[in-house]
This record gives structure tokens, C-alpha cells and sequence, in this order.
């Protein structure tokens, strides 16, 4: 029924979903349809606007025009009157009037002439036509009937000489114009008429002439007598319209008629063409005021095509429709996104469940197959442990010492196996102790001595004065990632040198974000030093990253400078560490420089079958780096070598804040050395700034020299020196690196510092110490130095090489005991609890703890130490395996606590303090090395852990914490 509902729902909500779809189609169609119409009627409207401006504009150039050329015409009355009737005799005639409109026609373009016509009474005819030697003639060339009076031209101009002794009232249209001009005193216009001459339609404009000027207020009478004559002028229509169209833009567009609607029934048009009926364009008509109030003309313009409708009237509807469209259509697959991801959403729950359940499986696989692999091998180790402190011959010395060296190595791959899942799982937390990055450096060093002296490389470490002595962080992941760089470089190199640095950040130019490509333009081949071409390395071998060897070197003090890195010299709260780790070995293929630090990555097949690994070292090392506020990167070149390079961010130890020595585990250097003076004879000044860093941390004044004369030259500036033979003067040490060694070098030191004396005995004679990478230089020095010291150099070893060559006393100073001396003295005679399921491992465990001093009872389950340790007990300490059948060490802790509670408030009742005092320290003791373990380990009442095999180290560190404390 579920199921069948869901389906239904689902059906529903397809059905309503597309038509909600249709609906919003249909309501966009016609808001579309009905926004186009508005805009298409906003065009019709913008080009009827567009008409009507279009026409008024012509309608009063027109107007303004045909003005101007009535004031000409007026004008010319104003003149006729003045200079014919006015003056006596007239001083107008003919050829003066003709001249004078001639040279003044250019004000009057819209006239095509004028002519003045005399009012002459029918009594006066004779005289008149006697007196100018013409016959009055009507407009079709006749005499003149009679009539009571005459209007005949008597002055035209040159254009329209033709109709003078013209009649101009022998047409009965114009005689009622001429009488109609003379009673008002304005122009008048006559309908319109084609001319004469150009066969035009024109109107005739005619003003009256009187004798004189007329008061404002005169009669109509008064005007009719005071007429002299009647000036006319004629208009030729058709070519006044054409010029003023053609002064226009816009006359393709538009057709212009003009007419004459006096008589509105019949209108009749003086320019233009009418338009055809099926012709319904819009269309403007404009009233034209010529001046004549009698007569009506008006100005009708229209397109001549229908206006189109603007494209953007059809695009922005179409445009809107189809934005409609997409919202419409992304509101559809949004709706469909959402659901899809709504289901997904809940997929990824369940598979985000399913993913947490098999990591919590995953954890509980790898704690159970770290306990059931590291168990057998912490036994074997331990066993071979036991084996070694034997009496063996050498064979089954090395045989054991092999076997032992296996085993690391499988539980260190192991280890790598479980960094790598606590990393992928985000499980892995950093410590926050102090320490001391000089020791973990010397430490790093000293587990790969063996192997470089065996390989003839030299080894070094070079920390720079700058980095503070005590720093707060994760020594161990610290010492780890050196450590896999240190492992890699000893591993593929064959000669030359691994060279470690460590410096301050902002003492070294970085270049870690950059891409490291191929370096084109190098010499792949291997460049070694000569005796007069020294390379600024190590070795005097070529290395991939030139600039990083000699420019950091430089940093060190000078000579007089003393090394002082003590916890109140910092200002800074944190500091970040530059550690680069140089070596000239095979370097790595360009093809396989982007693949370095993928984890179970190799160059190639042949890299795991020649030098063996699993290529996951470099992961585990940049994802610590990064852990750690980091970043690594390096700078490699086939056959040439490798520099990687990483920077980390510590705390810096607060001014004046104790720091524990034992916690810190860092190693104390003796002070009997201070002060004393030495010369280190060597060439390349590499070499020689990293012995000087060694030398100068035991206090020793070293002065660097390049040949065995320079050095005596030094030894011969101490004359006191020479010649002292007071006992317990500290000597005078000359180091030669083993390049520049000479057998008789001795020999010729004191034959040299005898000429130097000028004959007197010289009582001391300087130390030499050899310094080589070889043990087999031991037996080839034999007795032409004091001393040999085998690479890699350390500050202890020159300690102990030193103590031994000036036969000084042993040095037993507690604060310089080892962690051996320590634990024996921290163990002797305490009471230790063992409680392990594996008797191996009891064995191993009672065997190392017995070492130390300690009384050791064994146990093999949770019930067997809880009956031991019923209140009170004999016990200082309890090492307790965490899985065990039956009862497994948690719970057995969780009893011996509640039991030691219960004890404690029966004694002291009024104590609400939850610690008591008579706590046991209980130290887990598992080869589960996992992050849940620790948690349970501390949440079960714990108070610290130890992982198997038992290392000194870690013992040391948990004894000193919890037993002692």
C-alpha cells in the first residue's frame, strides 16, 4: 500500500507539474500577444507624431516665406505711391520700374513677377490710352469693353512685360479681388489659375495704391476714393512648395498637397496629386494663413507607405516570451534537480552510514591485524634483543644483528601502513612537548652512520645558530619526516655526499610554491671538484640546487661569534623551520618528478628491484609536513641528485618557562671543552663551516685554514703557548679533513714549529685529528695522528674522541648521564608489575626491565594482576597488555582504579579529592599503535602508553613522566 501511494503521489505531482507548465505557457502567450499590440500601437502613434511634426514644420516655412513675399509686394506699393503720385512731376516710369524689380527681384524668389495697374474712370479713357499710345486690351488680347472703370497695367517687370495695357479687371474673379483689395487695404489672393507662361497653378496677390497715406481710421469710402492703382504680383505655387520641400529632409517619406478650401465641397488643390481611394495612410492636414481672410487654403500631408511596425515592437514581446520560456523550463528541471537531489541526498546518508561503519570496521581490522602481526615480531626483536647481549663469535653476531634489522624493518613498514590509514582517516594528532632540533638532527645523523660509512658518502647536518635551541611541537613526526628524507638520500646515493640544514624562514630565500620543471641547459654529467676548481658543496660533487648550499651557509657567525640560542633570545611566538635535505645521488626521471609524493610511487621497476622501498615514505612525509602548517617541495636532476626541502611552524619556548631535561630527552654536551682553541685545515668551505657548527657547540675557538702553513703560521702567533709547560693547559688541536692528509704531516709540524721557535724546545706539540668517511682510514692513519673521527660528525663524538685523546676523566656528571644510566638509576630496586597474555613477551619485558635494576613479577591476565594488587601491595609500577582473554587490560584497569577509590575513601572520608594517593602508575603495554587505542588507553584510567617492542627511549620518557613523578 506504500508503495502503490508513493506511485500515486508521484503521479499527482507529474500531472499537476505539467499543468502548472501549461498554464504559465498560455498566460505568457498572451501577455506577449497583448505587450505587442501596445507597442505596435506606440508606433503607429510615434510615426503619426512623427507626421504631424513633419508636416506642421513645412506648413510654417511656407507660411513664413510666402510672408516675406507679401511685405516685398507691399513694399513695392509703398514705392509706386510715393515716387509716381507723391512727386510732381512722378519720378517713376516704365524702365525705372523695370529696373528696379529686375535688380530686386532676388527678395522676392517666390514671385515670378509684379506689375502695377492704374485706376483709370471710363471718362478718362480716351485720355489715358491717348497719352500712353495704347488701347486698354482684356486678358484675351481684345479691347476693352466699356465698363464705368479700367484697371490697366501700365508698369511690369521684364518677366511679365506681356500683359501690359492688360485690363486687370476685365475678368469678373478679379475685378471683384481688385475691389475687395481697395475697400480693405490688405492683399488679396485670387483662386488658383494656371500662368501664362509656365503653365503652373499660381494665385495673384494684389495691394492697393493710393494717392497718399491714409489715417489709421479711415472709411471704406474714403479708401475707395483715395485708390490710385492696384499692384499685383503673381505666385507660381507648384514651384514655391518644390523649393521648400527640397530644402527638407524627410520628403521620401511623406506626400504634401496644398489647397484652396474656400469651397469646402469642392477644394482645389495648387500643388500635389490626390491620392488614390484604396491609399489610407495616415494622414495631417495644417490650416495655411496667407493673409487673405476670405480665402481658406490648408497643407495635407500623409506617408507614402503604411508605417511598418518597428522591429523592436515584434522582438522584445518574442524576446520576453522566450526568457518566459527558459524561466518557466528552469523552474520545471529545478523542481526535477531538486527532487534528484533530495534522493540522492538520502542515498548519501545511507551509503555515508554504510561509509562510517566500515571505517569503524576498518579501524577495528588494523588495530586487530597491528596486534596480531607486531606481537610475534615484538617477540622475535626482543628475543634477538636478549641474544645480542650474549656472548657471540662475529658470525653469529652478524647473523643475529641481520635478523634484528629485518624486523625493523617490517615493523617500520608496518608503522608507515598504519601513518598512512591514521592519515587518510584524520585520526592523527601532533604532540606539543619541548625539544631540541639539534638532537633530533644528531639523532637522525646517527641511524644512518652504519650505512654511510659503509657506502664511503659523507654525511653531515648543519643547524643554523638562529633556530632556537628549545622549540614546542611533535618531536617524533618531526624526526620522521627527516628521517624518510635522510633514508631515501643514504638509499640512492653511491658517492658524494647527504647533506641536512636547518635555518629559519626568513633567513633562506624559498621558493616552494614554484613548479621545479627539468633544467634545460645542464650538463647531466657529474662534475667533481679538482684541485683548482672547487665546487661550493659538501663534497665537491655537483648538486641540483646549487644555491641552496653555500648561500645558507653563509649565515654562520664569524669566527669570534659565539652560539647563543638560549629561550629568551626569541621574540617571536612561533617560528617556522627551513630543513632541506641535499644529496648527489641518482637523482629522479623528469617523467617521474610529478608522481614523487603519491604514495607506493617509484621512478620505476628497476628503482624497488635495485634499492628496494615502497615508495610511501614521501607521502607520509609531505602529508606530515602539511599536518605540521608546512609545505615540501624539491629540485631534482637525473644522475646529478636530489634537494627536498620543507618547512614547519613550531612554538618557541616562553622567556624564563622550565623546561624538563628529561622530558625533552635532549642531549647535554659537556663544558670542559670551552675555550679551547683549534685549526681545521680543509678547502672546501662547506665541509669546513659544518665541522666549525660541531666544534663551536663544545666551545671550541676554530680557525679555518687551507694550507698546513697558514695553520703553523696560527700555532706560531701563541708563543706562550709554545713554550708553556704548565700542566693542565689546554692544548692546541690541528683537524685535517683526510683530502689534504699527509703521513708525515706530523713530522713536519714539529720540525716546522721548531724553526718557528728559533731553536728552543717547544714543550706542546699541537693534537692532529683526522676527520674521514671511512672506518678503513683507522688502520691506514695508525700512528701519524692523535686521533681519528668517522663521519658523520657529531658534538658527542668529538667529545668523546677529545676525552679520550687528552686522557681526560671520564665524564660522569649525572646531568650528562645517558638514558641508560638514567633508567638504571630511576629503576634500581623498584617493584614492577608485568601483565601480558604472551609469555614471550613476559620474558622479553621482565628481561628488559630487569636490565635497569628493576624487581620484575609477571602475570598472564586482567584477574591474575587484580588479585596482586589487592590494597596494599609491594608494587612501584604496573605494565599491563591492553588485549588479553578473559579479562583484557581496560577492564582490569578500569577495577584496580574503582578498587583503589573504594580503598582511599574508607580511610579518608572527608577527602573529596577524586585522585587518591594511593594511584599506581598503570603504563599500557600493546602493539596497537592506533589513535583509539591511546583514547580508551587514558579513558579507562591509564596513565600512559608504551608500544612494543620496548624501546629505551620510550621508556625512559614514560618512567620518568609516571613512575617517578
Amino acid at each position: 500500500m506504500g508503495f502503490a501511494a508513493a506511485m500515486r503521489d508521484e503521479k499527482r505531482w507529474w500531472w499537476n507539474r505539467n499543468v502548472v507548465m501549461m498554464l504559465w505557457v498560455m498566460l505568457s502567450a498572451t501577455s506577449c500577444i497583448g505587450f505587442h499590440s501596445h507597442l505596435k500601437t506606440m508606433s503607429l502613434r510615434n510615426a503619426e507624431e512623427r507626421l504631424t511634426s513633419m508636416c506642421e514644420e513645412r506648413a510654417r516655412m511656407l507660411q513664413e516665406q510666402f510672408a516675406v513675399s507679401v511685405n516685398h509686394v507691399h513694399a513695392l506699393a509703398i514705392l509706386v505711391s510715393t515716387f509716381h503720385y507723391q512727386k510732381n512731376p512722378p519720378a517713376l516710369d516704365q524702365e525705372t520700374f523695370a529696373d528696379y524689380t529686375a535688380r530686386t527681384a532676388f527678395e522676392r524668389p517666390l514671385l515670378d513677377g509684379v506689375a502695377y495697374a492704374k485706376r483709370v474712370a471710363h471718362a478718362e479713357r480716351d485720355l489715358f490710352e491717348n497719352q500712353q499710345g495704347w488701347t486698354i486690351k482684356t486678358m484675351k488680347q481684345e479691347p476693352s469693353p466699356v465698363q464705368d472703370e479700367y484697371a490697366p497695367v501700365i508698369y511690369s517687370e521684364k518677366t511679365v512685360s506681356y500683359i501690359k495695357a492688360l485690363d486687370m479687371m476685365s475678368g469678373e474673379e478679379d475685378r471683384e479681388n481688385i475691389l475687395r483689395a481697395r475697400a480693405t487695404g490688405k492683399a488679396v489672393l485670387t483662386r488658383p489659375f494656371k500662368l501664362l507662361e509656365s503653365n503652373h497653378l499660381g494665385v495673384v496677390l494684389t495691394f492697393p495704391v493710393y494717392w497718399s497715406i491714409l489715417p489709421p481710421d479711415v472709411t471704406m469710402e474714403e479708401r475707395v476714393k483715395a485708390t490710385a492703382g492696384y499692384l499685383g504680383g503673381a505666385f507660381d505655387v507648384e514651384s514655391l512648395v518644390e523649393n521648400l520641400l527640397r530644402q527638407l529632409a524627410g520628403n521620401h517619406e511623406i506626400m504634401v498637397n496644398v489647397y484652396d478650401a474656400t469651397n469646402a465641397s469642392e477644394p482645389l488643390i495648387m500643388y500635389g496629386v490626390h491620392p488614390p481611394n484604396s491609399h489610407m495612410s495616415p494622414s495631417h492636414v495644417f490650416t495655411l494663413d496667407f493673409g487673405d481672410p476670405l480665402r481658406k487654403h490648408h497643407m495635407e500631408c500623409r506617408f507614402r507607405k503604411n508605417p511598418t511596425v518597428s522591429l523592436s515592437s515584434i522582438t522584445t514581446p518574442s524576446g520576453i516570451f522566450v526568457i518566459c520560456m527558459l524561466v518557466g523550463y528552469i523552474a520545471y528541471a529545478a523542481k526535477g534537480h531538486y527532487d534528484n537531489v533530495k534522493e540522492d541526498f538520502h542515498k548519501m546518508e545511507e551509503l555515508k552510514k554504510q561509509a562510517e561503519a566500515a571505517d569503524v570496521a576498518k579501524s577495528q581490522f588494523l588495530a586487530t591485524v597491528s596486534h596480531e602481526i607486531r606481537t610475534p615480531m615484538n617477540g622475535v626483536l626482543g628475543m634477538l634483543d636478549m641474544l645480542l647481549n650474549t656472548d657471540l663469535n662475529f658470525t653469529q653476531k652478524d647473523c643475529t644483528q641481520t635478523a634484528q634489522v629485518c624486523g625493523k624493518a617490517l615493523i617500520s613498514l608496518i608503522n608507515e601502513v598504519l601513518d598512512r590509514a591514521k592519515i587518510e582517516s584524520g585520526k592523527l594528532e601532533l604532540e606539543a612537548v619541548p625539544f631540541d632540533p639539534r638532537s633530533i638532527a644528531d639523532d637522525v645523523v646517527s641511524l644512518f652512520s652504519a650505512k654511510s660509512r659503509e657506502k664511503g658518502i659523507e654525511l653531515a647536518v648543519y643547524v643554523s645558530d638562529k633556530v632556537p635551541s628549545i622549540l614546542v611541537g611533535d618531536p617524533g613526526r618531526f624526526q620522521q619526516i627527516i628521517t624518510n628524507l635522510v633514508g631515501n638520500s643514504v638509499k640512492f646515493t653511491e658517492r658524494g655526499h647527504v647533506f641536512v640544514q636547518v635555518h629559519l624562514a626568513e633567513h633562506v630565500k624559498m621558493l616552494m610554491d614554484a613548479k621545479v620543471d627539468s633544467l634545460n641547459g645542464h650538463d647531466n654529467k657529474v662534475k667533481v671538484a679538482s684541485a683548482t676548481d672547487l665546487l661550493n658543496t659538501l663534497s665537491g660533487i655537483e648538486v641540483a640546487d646549487s644555491a641552496n648550499t653555500w648561500d645558507s651557509i653563509k649565515l654562520l657567525p664569524s669566527d669570534g661569534e659565539m652560539l647563543s640560542c638560549t629561550f629568551g633570545s626569541e621574540s617571536a611566538s612561533k617560528v617556522t623551520l627551513v630543513v632541506s635535505v641535499e644529496d648527489t645521488g641518482i637523482g629522479i626521471p623528469t617523467h617521474a618528478q610529478d608522481q614523487v609524493f603519491a604514495p607506493f610511487m617509484q621512478a620505476d621497476s628497476s628503482t624497488s628491484r635495485n634499492y628496494g622501498g615502497t615508495g610511501i615514505g614521501l607521502n607520509i612525509s609531505k602529508c606530515l609536513v602539511e599536518l605540521m602548517g608546512g609545505k615540501i617541495n624539491f629540485v631534482s636532476r637525473p644522475q646529478i641528485g636530489s634537494t627536498f626541502t620543507f618547512t614547519v611552524e613550531f612554538q618557541v619556548c616562553e622567556k624564563g618557562a622550565a623546561v624538563d631535561r628529561k622530558i625533552s630527552y635532549s642531549e647535554v654536551l659537556p663544558t670542559c671543552f670551552r675555550g679551547m682553541r683549534a685549526a681545521l685545515l680543509d678547502k672546501r668551505q662547506v665541509r669546513a663551516a659544518v665541522t666549525k657548527y660541531h666544534l663551536s657547540r663544545l666551545g671550541i675557538n676554530v680557525h679555518t685554514v687551507s694550507t698546513l702553513d697558514e695553520a703553523l703560521s696560527k700555532l706560531s702567533e701563541e708563543d706562550a703557548y709554545l713554550r708553556s709547560s704548565q700542566p693542565g693547559k689546554q692544548p692546541f688541536i690541528l683537524l685535517i679533513e683526510k683530502d689534504l692528509w699527509d703521513p708525515k704531516i706530523k713530522f713536519r709540524i714539529k720540525n716546522q714549529l721548531l724553526e718557528r721557535g728559533e731553536g728552543c724546545h717547544v714543550r706542546n706539540i699541537p693534537k692532529v685529528v683526522l676527520l674521514s668517511s671511512t672506518e678503513s682510514d683507522r688502520r691506514i692513519a695508525g700512528s701519524h695522528v692523535d686521533a681519528i673521527i668517522v663521519k658523520p660528525m657529531r658534538a658527542s663524538i668529538i667529545a668523546t674522541c677529545f676525552r679520550e685523546m687528552l686522557g681526560m676523566e671520564k665524564y660522569q656528571n649525572k646531568d650528562t648521564l645517558n638514558g641508560s644510566a638514567f633508567l638504571f638509576d630511576l629503576l634500581d630496586g623498584k617493584n614492577i608489575l608485568v601483565v601480558d597474555d604472551n609469555k614471550v613477551n613476559l620474558r622479553i619485558a621482565a628481561a628488559k626491565l630487569t636490565k635497569y635494576g628493576a624487581k620484575v613479577e609477571c602475570v598472564e591476565s586482567g584477574k591474575g594482576a587484580l588479585a596482586l594488587l589487592q590494597l596494599p601491595h609491594k608494587f612501584d609500577a604496573c605494565f599491563m597488555d591492553v588485549q588479553m582473554p578473559e579479562m583484557d587490560g581496560f577492564e582490569a584497569t578500569r577495577q584496580i582504579r574503582l578498587m583503589e577509590s573504594e580503598a582511599y575513601k574508607e580511610a579518608h572520608p572527608e577527602d573529596d579529592d577524586s585522585k587518591t594517593k594511593w594511584r599506581l602508575p598503570i603504563l599500557a603495554m600493546t602493539a596497537d599503535v592506533m589513535q583509539e587505542t591511546y583514547e580508551e588507553c587514558v579513558k579507562c584510567g591509564m596513565d600512559g602508553y608504551v608500544s612494543k617492542p620496548i624501546e629505551e627511549a620510550q621508556l625512559y620518557q614514560a618512567v620518568t613522566k609516571y613512575v617517578v613523578a
